[in-house]
């Protein structure tokens, strides 16, 4: 069976997208039996709304005194490091 570029609409913006034949074969072989109903942008977009924002904490680096932003919030009970000493450490 021959496997062709097919063009499909997406259901959130309804711009056409291109359903590649190569995306077909990894849908095939996934067991996925229904088409993508979104385009490339409204699925990246719905995964990240899914996911949330992240909510920064301002901090001290531990290792060179810097001002860093972190995406947790620290206990105190840990040292907390910038990217840069962080990276050195391991």
């Amino acid at each position: 069976m021959s496997i062709a570029d097919r063009t499909l609409a997406c259901k959130e913006c309804g711009a056409s997208f291109v359903f590649s034949a190569r995306e077909q074969e990894f849908y095939q072989s996934k067991g996925f039996e229904n088409d993508p109903a979104r385009c490339p942008e409204c699925r990246t977009a719905r995964k990240a709304g899914r996911r949330g924002s992240r909510e920064m904490t301002e901090v001290t680096c531990a290792g060179c005194g810097v001002t860093t932003e972190v995406p947790f919030k620290p206990t105190g009970t840990k040292p907390v490091y910038c990217r840069d000493c962080f990276s050195a450490r391991s």
